[in-house]
């Protein structure tokens, strides 16, 4: 009975609402054993439709405190915040100041935009990356196309067949190497000029999607799968926030990082700029691919 109200309630959450419960229908004949049966089914069904009653009432309850809280804290925050256009608030003379006048000898950034981004706003940036990476696992659970069969308890994914261009193909095979090339280096020397991860991971994505369009989906599984897609995304986030709760720890209690801030100017300079701006580039990659072959052919 345990695993009849669990196996119902995984069913709601995972929005199957069209759960029916019938009656079911008595024996033309009165045997015992079936009445016994039958009354073991309707308590069951009873106890399966107050269970997914009562989780249903709660998590209606739960998330309409949640969304609450979360307003009333914003609100909250907000009321402390100066007046829009005032010329005392810190926004028109203290930050974008320090920003400036401090930017290239805290960073090591002679790019303000990237030192802005990936050091003084870290965290802005992170949180943006995270919601690419929500994004892509949403869609991928959202536009997953499998066909199961139970019986042989296997999933066999449905692709689309499409007649690759030769015209196409051989085009495409003299551009990606210099699509990935550029994006890389827009990724390496985002902390020197205007560019950055997002940027040369949109350039990245883009290649391994005019890749997948030449070559057929078939060719670049070989390299760019599932289970590498997460787990390039994970390391990158997870590499993403210890890096700069570390610095941002050490930073708040005046003590020394032990990072370089290395010669402005130089490629493999300004602290954890460069690797935060490679991280930022392998999440966009994976999120621009990700969606392209999610929506194309329901898996990566």
């Amino acid at each position: 009975m345990k695993y009849k109200i669990r196996q119902s309630l995984n069913r709601f959450v995972e929005g199957d609402f069209t759960l029916q419960y019938t009656k079911p229908q008595a024996s033309p004949r009165r045997d015992p054993r079936h009445e016994e049966a039958s009354t073991e089914v309707r308590f069951i069904q009873w106890h399966d439709k107050k269970a997914i009653g009562l989780f249903s009432g709660f998590y209606n309850v739960a998330s309409t405190a949640i969304c609450l809280g979360v307003i009333f804290i914003l609100l909250v925050t907000v009321s402390f915040l100066p007046a829009f256009g005032d010329a005392d608030a810190p926004i028109n003379n203290e930050v974008s100041t320090r920003y400036i006048e401090q930017g290239l000898a805290e960073t090591g950034a002679t790019n303000i935009v990237s030192g802005m981004i990936l050091d003084y706003r870290a965290f802005d940036t992170l949180g943006e990356s995270a919601v690419l990476f929500l994004a892509s696992v949403s869609v991928f659970m959202l536009m997953k196309n499998t066909e199961s069969h139970p019986e042989h308890g296997t999933v066999h994914h449905r692709y689309r067949k499409v007649q690759r261009d030769p015209i196409v193909k051989n085009i495409a095979k003299y551009i990606i190497p210099f699509l990935l090339v550029f994006g890389i280096y827009i990724v390496l020397n985002g902390h020197l000029s205007p560019g950055g991860g997002f940027a040369g991971g949109s350039v990245m994505g883009a290649s391994l999607i005019l890749y997948s369009s030449a070559y057929g989906y078939e060719s670049i599984r070989k390299v760019i799968t599932q289970k590498r897609v997460r787990r390039v995304t994970f390391c990158s986030l997870s590499f993403y926030a210890v890096a700069k709760s570390y610095s941002f720890y050490t930073g708040a209690h005046h003590l020394e990082t032990g990072i370089p801030l290395g010669n402005a100017g130089d490629i493999l300079s300004s602290g954890l700029i460069l690797p935060l701006n490679i991280c930022v580039g392998l999440i966009v990659t994976c999120t621009m691919y990700s969606f392209y072959s999610l929506f194309t052919k329901g898996d990566i």
